[in-house]
């Protein structure tokens, strides 16, 4: 135990020391050698301008080119490539991508996870922040609402586990659902076996946890909407549903696409969750899973693992592309 605060306090200190270091060196490289005393002072900082915010960022573009540029332009050439990476087979796992059965199950199942788990814990979070602020134990609620955020995904993925367990048909069970199926006088079931609609039930587990973050974000947004145009929509007897959706929505909107946005990112590389509930077993498997499967399972396949790869990297930049433009649009507007 002390020798892990011991080393990580000697991480903080030598990376406080070397960043302290770069600040130090970069300025006297600038001041002494790049822009040199006996140059005219207009021409020193015009230099010292264009050049000093590059050098501050230098640090994480060498960062960005080694752990991010580097390894997508290593992808697609294995994507090329065949399962030891060292054939040349063209187009061959692109084609298999569009014929492969479980790859067009796992495209189901992100597209179903896209379409149901951002929309309901955006829907959700608005709902919660909107109710929240109603009642006098609104702070309570809120807090309880964003408290799965501070669990990890395998840990939220343990605690539905609890939810949804089965012990068989003859045995007590212990599953908080199963146990209300029972009390219905209906028989449990294995929820995370039952094809196609287990699906949904592993969706819940991220819902739980991201509705909490919508809450918290569109709670703050709707503290912006001006209170005078509520109590104007009230006095000429808008209802509280209109105010809702004719005043509240459309004053958070920019808020709710962001949340919304932000939501499909992470669907977009959920693996955590499928892998702790099911890994990927009864047709519940996602993109993630599925390229770890061929990369870390059976031997490895460094071609279809990276076909799948740059698969998922093509399915997050619409959504990207989406956020930029709509970001410019709302600059240009200012």
């Amino acid at each position: 135990m002390t020798d892990s605060i011991f080393q990580t306090l000697l991480a903080v200190a030598v990376s406080v020391g070397v960043c302290l270091l770069y600040f130090a060196g970069s300025n006297w490289l600038l001041d002494n050698i790049l822009a040199r005393p006996s140059m005219p002072r207009q021409q020193r900082e015009r230099l010292r301008e264009g050049v000093r915010p590059w050098l501050f960022i230098a640090p994480a573009l060498l960062l960005l080119g080694i752990y991010l540029v580097y390894p997508f332009f290593e992808t697609l050439r294995l994507s090329f490539m065949d399962a030891t990476g060292e054939g040349f087979v063209g187009l061959s796992n692109y084609a298999w991508v569009l014929t492969d059965e479980n790859f067009l199950i796992t495209i189901r199942n992100n597209f179903l996870w896209l379409l149901v788990v951002p929309a309901a814990s955006t829907a959700l979070g608005l709902i919660v922040a909107v109710l929240a602020d109603r009642v006098w134990w609104g702070n309570a609620a809120k807090t309880l609402v964003f408290m799965p955020m501070a669990i990890s995904f395998v840990g939220a993925s343990v605690i539905w586990k609890f939810v949804y367990d089965f012990r068989g048909p003859d045995n007590e069970q212990i599953g908080i659902l199963n146990a209300i199926v029972q009390g219905m006088g209906l028989a449990p079931q294995a929820w995370v076996t039952v094809p196609f609609w287990n699906n949904f039930f592993l969706m819940a587990i991220l819902i739980w946890i991201q509705t909490g973050f919508a809450m918290v974000i569109l709670s703050a947004a709707l503290r912006g909407v001006p209170n005078d145009t509520i109590e104007a929509a009230r006095i000429d007897g808008a209802t509280e549903l209109q105010i809702f959706f004719e005043i509240m929505i459309p004053q958070v909107m920019s808020t709710i696409l962001v949340v919304w946005t932000t939501i499909t990112i992470t669907v977009l590389k959920v693996f955590d969750i499928v892998m702790a509930m099911t890994g990927g077993q009864w047709d519940t498997s996602v993109l993630a899973n599925l390229m770890y499967d061929w990369m870390f399972r059976g031997g490895g396949d460094y071609g279809r693992s990276s076909t799948l790869a740059m698969v998922l990297m093509l399915a997050v930049i619409p959504v990207m592309a989406f956020n930029i433009r709509r970001f410019r649009a709302e600059e240009a507007q200012r």
